[in-house]
């Protein structure tokens, strides 16, 4: 009810002033050619996750994974996100991981949430070179907060949490030794000593950060899908003729990838084109310009993800119904 709520007052906010007809002649004028281009190319950023996945993910035995058994996870992670409630598709990942490979829920989870920390600091980065950029406006804020404060506070928060991974990844005893006395205090044995695997597992998970040569793969990798995905957003103010440059790319994925955070209806209705809307008009491009470009966008890049993971569904022979119930799982 909390997501259904931000997303009817986020809809209502970005498409409040609007002239309906304006938003659907400038959908009508966009040049269709660089459009498919935003969208294969938007497209592209699923592979690219998988592989840098397959770099972070191990096997309980060490091993590394199959790279198609982790794109079907990633696929039906995504299309989950789109059709169901409660970002269930980050659930629904490390469930399909769990159920095709030899590796543990909370560790599949973990290994998400480890991308989650390496996406916020890459989407920052982007987002500080957007704001340094000679192109960017002066003085330019979002709900009168400077945007190289919001740009600081992220990074100082992700930063944070990549450093709090490194400690526990690197000396995991003293933490588990902690945890367990703690549980063992407070719950019945059985639900503690569940606990305590569970951490064991997201330690596992967290393998990654302690060698260097996949942590270095793992940056790599990140920058890469974050260029793609920038690019996917220049292309877009190409076929919609916006007077944004291709730095605004990067401050407009930076403002919809922490927008997307708030809790939502399924497909981040309302965050996406809330977010598309306050960030357009930061380089004066017009409300029903930015509404236009924004549901156009996210409509037309929603589909293909959305077909890919019913199909990897399909092909697993996994159902919704399991999908829906991977959060109480974990």
């Amino acid at each position: 009810m909390v997501g259904l709520a931000v997303t009817v007052l986020l809809l209502a906010w970005a498409l409040h002033g609007i002239s309906l007809s304006q938003v659907a002649a400038a959908v009508r004028h966009a040049h269709v050619v660089w459009l498919l281009a935003s969208v294969v190319t938007a497209t592209l950023t699923f592979p690219l996750r998988t592989i840098r996945w397959q770099l972070i993910l191990r096997g309980d035995d060490g091993r590394r994974l199959a790279f198609t058994d982790l794109w079907h996870a990633v696929a039906i992670g995504f299309m989950a996100n789109n059709l169901l409630p409660a970002r269930a598709g980050e659930f629904a990942r490390a469930y399909v991981a769990s159920r095709r490979l030899p590796v543990r829920f909370s560790t599949a989870l973990a290994s998400v949430g480890v991308e989650r920390v390496f996406d916020g600091l890459i989407m920052v980065a982007g987002m500080a070179l957007a704001i340094a950029a000679p192109s960017f406006p002066a003085q330019a804020s979002v709900l009168g907060t400077p945007l190289s404060r919001v740009a600081t506070g992220a990074a100082i928060l992700f930063g944070a949490l990549l450093g709090l991974c490194l400690v526990v990844v690197h000396y995991p005893a003293p933490w588990l030794r902690l945890l367990d006395r703690l549980v063992h205090a407070v719950l019945p044995t059985r639900a503690a000593d569940r606990l305590v695997r569970i951490a064991e597992g997201i330690i596992a998970g967290l393998e990654v950060l302690k060698q260097p040569g996949r942590f270095a793969g793992v940056v790599a990798w990140s920058c890469v899908l974050w260029a793609v995905n920038a690019a996917a957003f220049a292309l877009c103010f190409l076929a919609f003729d916006l007077p944004v440059p291709p730095a605004g790319a990067l401050l407009l994925q930076g403002v919809i990838g922490f927008g997307v955070a708030v809790p939502s209806s399924p497909g981040f209705v309302g965050v996406f084109e809330a977010a598309t809307r306050l960030t357009l008009s930061i380089y004066a491009v017009s409300p029903d310009l930015a509404v236009g470009y924004a549901l156009t966008y996210h409509f037309t890049t929603f589909i293909p993800i959305t077909i890919l993971g019913l199909v990897s569904l399909s092909r697993t022979r996994l159902h919704l119904a399991e999908l829906r119930a991977a959060p109480a799982e974990a």
